[in-house]
């Protein structure tokens, strides 16, 4: 399979993404151009990457959902194919309408990077399938928006519809607030919509993908996707 891994003006995890799909999953994968107007039709899945695209100016993603690229990225997810949005990408996601809710900041007020523990919380999905329920990993997170807020018709949905797809938790896989770094309601940590192609979480799974970072827990993700198409 292929992916593409869009660069926004102010990006800063492009360039992960890209190693970690490319060197440490073996992937194919190029880089796609924020003011491109068409996808190349050989990618298979999208990377919204994490970073500060346009500065952040307005609302985290706010800006980004007019590029030129995000009407293919809107026509490319709506016809099946695979998205997925990382920490910024997941904001633009919420923005764009592809995802519901919203990216809110952080309760603390604070910008928060550290490493979490995340509750694989449903891993029948393309995102998933190289997990176990209830699996635990580790993952940076690194947002001052990541607390997930929703109307409660809307949470109700997702947990009902098996969306909530990561959840924050403690190294043992409790779930609670004292490991809720930002708030997010249920300690929602990525979601998927009802036809499970669009993924949006978060932490970073690029950002420890490599043994040699000390913990290659992301990698699965982005390998879960690869063995979809094998």
């Amino acid at each position: 399979m292929k992916f593409g891994v869009v660069v926004f003006p102010g990006s800063n995890c492009d360039h992960d993404a890209f190693y970690a799909i490319g060197t440490n999953a073996g992937a194919n994968v190029q880089y796609l151009w924020h003011k491109d107007s068409t996808i190349p039709s050989d990618i298979d899945c999208i990377i919204l990457p994490g970073g500060f695209s346009y500065g952040d100016y307005l609302r985290c993603g706010s800006i980004a959902k007019y590029s030129p690229i995000m009407r293919e990225v809107i026509n490319f997810a709506s016809k099946g194919g695979y998205l997925m949005g990382i920490c910024n990408g997941f904001q633009i996601l919420t923005e764009s309408g592809l995802l519901p809710g919203a990216l809110l900041r952080n309760t603390s007020l604070n910008f928060a990077c550290k490493d979490v523990f995340l509750r694989i919380e449903n891993n029948d999905t393309f995102y998933t399938n190289n997990f176990s329920r209830s699996d635990l990993i580790r993952i940076p997170i690194a947002h001052g928006e990541g607390n997930y807020f929703a109307e409660p018709e809307t949470i109700k949905e997702l947990e009902d519809n098996d969306q909530v797809i990561f959840r924050y938790c403690s190294p043992e896989g409790i779930i609670s607030d004292e490991y809720n770094p930002n708030g997010s309601i249920n300690n929602i940590a990525g979601i998927v919509n009802k036809n499970k192609n669009i993924l949006g979480l978060m932490p970073h799974p690029e950002r420890y993908s490599d043994e040699l970072l000390g913990c290659n827990d992301g990698i699965a993700i982005f390998l879960s996707l690869i063995r979809r198409f094998n």
